[in-house]
């Protein structure tokens, strides 16, 4: 029962990362209806926004860890924009092909632009937050894996309340429903996207830092499997669904993480894959999607 309490603590914390990549893909699915692919590469920068913070703020510390965790998500939000401003808005009539290429082309722009400065070596990620160690009878509890998970949820906390108590939110919604009868009734469609990459991309840089209290090591090319794992999450909560989002992250961080400590551990890419296959055969929309009639 103890290693299994220990695991799930584990997978929580996971989990949750995973969960803030997650939002971040199905949130501008819910707009544009197209997989943002360089999403994983802000997730990345955010990582190394992070590091290069943590050198002009009190090290191992709360309020220094906060100033890093914020200046992460707000760098980020602002390569969403930007992202969305050059790259995504001269294609928005385009067909989804075009706009999928240029997803790739500006993910593999951001992994070797760090790369070029940053160099390819990864580097280690400094403990930005005060790190100790709690047991709890036969378990032990990082106070890195308690932040990670109290970052989390009062950022979908805070998200929740954007989408379902704010203007900008029900904007969101409305777009996300009828691009079209939106605009007829004066929402201002890139005022909502750009607002919508920059929710996402914020999400993806706290990711990042998160990310790197737990696994301390940040290359160029650190966001290509969280990313993608996030990317399957969304489609296995049902892909435009926040819920479907965050569901679809514990549940694949709880089979990483359970079969990771298993003697099957090799296989844990394969078989977080695997369940996505199963779920798909039985439900194609997802846990929590719902099934659309699209016409062709």
């Amino acid at each position: 029962m103890s290693e299994f309490l220990q695991q799930l603590i584990n997978a929580l914390s996971l989990g949750a990362i995973y969960a803030l990549l997650a939002l971040g893909y199905t949130m501008v699915y819910g707009v544009l209806r197209f997989i943002n692919f360089a999403h994983a590469d802000v997730f990345m920068i955010g990582a190394f926004t992070g590091s290069y913070v943590a050198k002009h703020v009190p090290s191992g510390t709360l309020v220094g860890g906060l100033a890093v965790l914020f200046a992460a998500m707000v760098v980020c939000a602002l390569l969403g924009v930007l992202i969305e401003r050059l790259a995504y808005r001269p294609l928005r009539r385009a067909p989804v092909l075009n706009v999928l290429i240029t997803a790739i082309g500006v993910s593999l722009l951001l992994e070797y632009g760090v790369q070029l400065t940053a160099g390819a070596n990864p580097r280690s990620f400094p403990a930005v937050f005060p790190v100790t160690r709690f047991q709890l009878g036969p378990l032990t509890v990082s106070s890195n894996q308690l932040v990670v998970i109290a970052v989390a949820l009062a950022l979908l906390g805070a998200l929740q309340w954007i989408i379902y108590r704010t203007r900008l939110g029900a904007a969101m919604r409305a777009v996300s429903l009828n691009p079209r009868a939106a605009q007829l009734v004066g929402i201002n469609l890139n005022t909502v996207i750009a607002f919508t990459f920059a929710l996402g991309s914020a999400l993806a840089g706290a990711g990042g830092v998160l990310y790197a209290l737990n696994y301390p090591s940040i290359d160029p090319f650190m966001g290509v499997m969280p990313g993608l794992k996030a990317f399957v999450a969304a489609i296995l909560g049902g892909i435009g669904s926040l819920p479907g989002a965050a569901l679809g992250a514990l549940i694949l961080g709880t089979a990483e993480t359970f079969v990771g400590g298993s003697a099957y551990s090799t296989y844990k890419d394969a078989i977080a894959f695997g369940l996505l296959i199963v779920i798909m055969l039985f439900r194609p929309a997802g846990l929590l999607g719902r099934f659309t009639v699209e016409k062709v």
